[in-house]
């Protein structure tokens, strides 16, 4: 088994009921970043209990591919849930996240990797540009990031986007809740972790139609509950500073 220092970066995405085009993500995945990263990387794909096609799918995508790796769930659990089964299983120095329906665009991921080399930060979040979703998503992700952006003043300008790239050490410091994905950047800012951000590029759905979410009533109402125990969590974590050592 390749070992941790032996993969620079982890690409981590969750699947939910994709069967119409998991097979044209993962070989678009495997097709631009096997050439750039050849044996240094892995490709999670978990499947978050989907009910139709999506894991026998991925199952059949990864045959005969030793660096990517599928986990399925027993059950629907959340996007949140998803992403976090494919963090304890990742062995990269960093890990980069992407949505499992054609949006993102994994050419984003080595730049954004590049990006967190340079600046020497713990995490690199996208912001995409010309948004490809419909009236209600864009205009419901504009609501939640206002409302959550002026109570936990952890400047990020479009948390809902799903491109990132983070240093995995970090996670042992985190405390990964029922949807934090909504607040990733947030965590990592009241832990005293830097957080950058570059615009990344944003395309339609390969097929389908969005499993996660809501309208916009429905997906304040539930983003502000989450809302109130991130900022309640945010008022009582603690960050010791050591001022020196003498002995053990």
């Amino acid at each position: 088994m390749t070992g941790l220092s032996e993969v620079d970066i982890s690409v981590v995405v969750p699947f939910l009921n994709e069967q119409e085009c998991v097979e044209a993500v993962c070989a678009e995945i495997m097709e631009v970043l096997a050439p750039i990263f050849g044996d240094r990387w892995e490709f999670i794909a978990v499947d978050d209990g989907s009910d139709d096609e999506t894991g026998d799918v991925l199952e059949r995508a990864a045959e005969g591919h030793t660096f990517m790796h599928v986990i399925r769930s027993q059950e629907r659990s959340g996007q949140s849930a998803a992403l976090k089964l494919g963090f304890m299983s990742a062995r990269g120095e960093f890990i980069g996240t992407l949505d499992g329906d054609g949006q993102n665009d994994p050419r984003d991921l080595p730049r954004l990797l590049e990006e967190i080399k340079r600046r020497g930060v713990h995490m690199v979040s996208g912001i995409r540009v010309n948004r490809r979703d419909s009236w209600v998503r864009r205009m419901s992700g504009r609501v939640a990031n206002r409302v959550r952006s002026s109570i936990l003043k952890d400047n990020t300008s479009d948390v809902g986007c799903a491109v990132r790239v983070l240093k995995r050490q970090c996670l042992e410091d985190i405390h990964l809740f029922r949807n934090f994905h909504r607040f990733f950047p947030a965590l990592f800012v009241m832990n005293g972790y830097s957080v950058a951000e570059v615009p990344v590029n944003h395309r339609p759905r390969f097929s389908g139609t969005s499993k996660y979410g809501g309208g916009i009533r429905s997906r304040l109402w539930v983003g502000l509950a989450d809302l109130a125990g991130v900022y309640w969590l945010s008022r009582r974590v603690i960050r010791p500073r050591v001022a020196g050592r003498r002995g053990r």
